[in-house]
């Protein structure tokens, strides 16, 4: 390894040691899991700050982060004698290796979905070949973690079944259906049934991240880059209220409104 990633394996052993910090001490697989997830969300608004603004600063410390979290667990292995972190760098490179045959080996694939596809197949040759005990699946389905995020489960569940042909045809079936998700969810409202519309709205979603699935779409990024592009013009909303002596209680919805269609047109 490099000699920084050393020094960083080594300040890990160092909190980890007697005499070093009780809280880093205590930590086990467990414990560290929602901070290893909270990372990832971290770098992964770190790129779309990124992707919006060129500057990549905050993306280098959050991938910084991030790595602490592997180095963490794998100190953590290390200790117990599961694993070190030449093991984790061992797997991952030869899990690289087997499965880019067109780059290491002489297979011949042209597109990244041929790609993808063998990636697959032998992903799946590798759980064969491993002798590992896998879990009894009734559906292919199963292989999808039940506690992804909502739209990253969606995605991976309709990728899975799309192989098998279960899927729309064209964007244009996909818009049909969202007619009829549209008109479904207008029924239980007027209707007044709140569960079934609660039900209604969840297939309206599912629907929309189909279609962005068709269209090449991540709909994740895709719903990030909205929330930050509403954080951006409410936040002008509220400076232009200060700058007028007013405040977001005492503005009415039509000034508000037009403060939004304000920071809109300038962002164009």
């Amino acid at each position: 390894m490099s000699k920084t990633f050393d020094e960083l394996v080594a300040v890990m052993q160092r909190l980890r040691d007697p005499g070093g910090c009780p809280w880093d001490h205590e930590q086990t697989y467990q414990s560290l899991s929602q901070y290893l997830l909270e990372e990832a969300y971290e770098t992964f608004d770190a790129i779309q700050e990124a992707g919006a603004t060129g500057d990549t600063t905050n993306l280098r410390e959050e991938l910084g982060d991030l790595l602490l979290q592997v180095v963490f667990h794998a100190t953590i292995g290390k200790e117990r004698g599961d694993f070190n972190i030449d093991d984790v760098a061992a797997g991952v490179t030869q899990k690289l290796i087997l499965r880019h045959p067109h780059v290491f080996g002489d297979t011949k694939l042209e597109r990244a979905a041929d790609v993808l596809d063998n990636w697959d197949k032998l992903k799946a040759d590798e759980r064969a070949a491993s002798g590992k005990v896998e879990k009894v699946s009734d559906s292919i389905l199963d292989e999808v973690p039940i506690h992804f995020p909502a739209l990253l489960e969606g995605l991976k569940l309709t990728k899975k079944a799309s192989k098998t042909g279960f899927d729309w045809e064209n964007a244009d079936q996909i818009f049909e259906k969202l007619d009829e998700e549209t008109g479904e969810l207008r029924a239980a409202i007027k209707s007044g049934d709140t569960a079934n519309a609660a039900e209604e709205i969840g297939d309206l979603l599912f629907v929309v991240m189909n279609l962005a699935r068709h269209l090449g779409v991540e709909p994740e990024t895709a719903l990030k880059k909205t929330n930050r592009k509403f954080r951006e013009r409410f936040k002008f909303i509220e400076d232009e209220l200060k700058r007028k002596g007013t405040t977001l209680d005492d503005a009415s919805i039509g000034e508000m409104d037009a403060l939004w269609n304000e920071a809109k047109a300038a962002a164009k």
